[in-house]
């Protein structure tokens, strides 16, 4: 893989996981948290979006908006499924449980849409990915009971479906469409700003609420978000997909160890040992598909 790439990847992993921690921190935000991180990014980044209209426009066809729109409509889903997740889940059960079956299920698709056949190691890492995620998920005590804990373990399976769409999606808009990682990134948050508003502003005392509880950390996702996923669009263009994708799965045991030492979340051991072993799930995936 070319040292660029490799750069990028760790750099987005640990931008990923920083941003999460901010994002767990307003578990009770919502929708509207969502709204104000979006709004917030797409004023912040507009200049350099706007730099880079001007330095590398897009090639405009229909593919463009339509790719621009599908990807910012996919991760509404994957930002919505994810704040639920944490409002009933830890960092450390939900975090690797979405970051870690995107690479699973998307093997799993493969053979049953395309008839592809993985081989041994294929097989070895997706089984490594559930058992990883069996012991985080059997890990979460919660005073809810198990409906709370199965309702985390739900919302993070389901954000992780969501991330295995997006991440072929983006990887298409970036790649064949050479569309600039800035404008695309800057135009789904401008989108999903645009679709949740007349949700938020429905709700003006929960956006008040919102944004004077959690202003810290409405700047730190608008800010950390897109620049974790801009360093991994630009990482597409320095190495495929296969090994990009799973690659940035190293988020998982830096966001563990977050949740552990700085939200000191029970059960850590076990959480921490099952992302390792859903990493190395992952690597192995990657090196069934290299």
């Amino acid at each position: 893989m070319h040292p660029l790439a490799i750069a990028l990847i760790i750099s987005a992993a640990v931008t990923h996981a920083v941003w999460n921690l901010f994002a767990k921190r307003a578990a009770d935000g919502g929708p509207v948290f969502v709204w104000l991180n979006s709004l917030v990014a797409t004023a912040v980044y507009l200049p350099v979006a706007a730099t880079a209209f001007v330095l590398t426009p897009p090639s405009w066809s229909w593919q463009v908006p339509v790719a621009l729109i599908g990807s910012a409509l996919i991760h509404l889903g994957y930002f919505v499924l994810l704040q639920r997740g944490y409002r009933y889940g830890d960092l450390t059960v939900v975090y690797p449980l979405a970051r870690g079956t995107g690479p699973a299920l998307s093997v799993l698709l493969a053979m049953a849409l395309f008839d592809e056949r993985p081989g041994p190691i294929g097989l070895l890492g997706a089984a490594g990915v559930v058992l990883g995620i069996m012991l985080i998920g059997f890990s979460q005590k919660s005073d809810g009971g198990n409906k709370k804990v199965l309702t985390a373990v739900g919302y993070g399976v389901a954000t992780g479906l969501v991330i295995a769409c997006y991440t072929v999606w983006d990887a298409w808009a970036v790649g064949p469409l050479a569309i600039s990682p800035f404008i695309f990134d800057w135009a789904s948050n401008l989108t999903r700003s645009a679709v949740l508003a007349p949700y938020a502003l429905r709700r003006t005392d929960e956006v008040r609420r919102v944004w004077t509880r959690y202003r810290s950390a409405v700047f730190a996702v608008a800010i950390l978000s897109p620049l974790a996923y801009i360093l991994v669009l630009f990482a597409y263009r320095y190495a495929p997909v296969s090994l990009v994708a799973p690659g940035r799965e190293l988020s998982i045991v830096v966001g563990s160890l977050l949740g552990w030492l700085l939200l000191r979340e029970n059960g850590a051991s076990r959480r921490i040992a099952g992302a390792i072993v859903v990493l190395g799930g992952v690597i192995a995936l990657a090196l069934a598909r290299a």
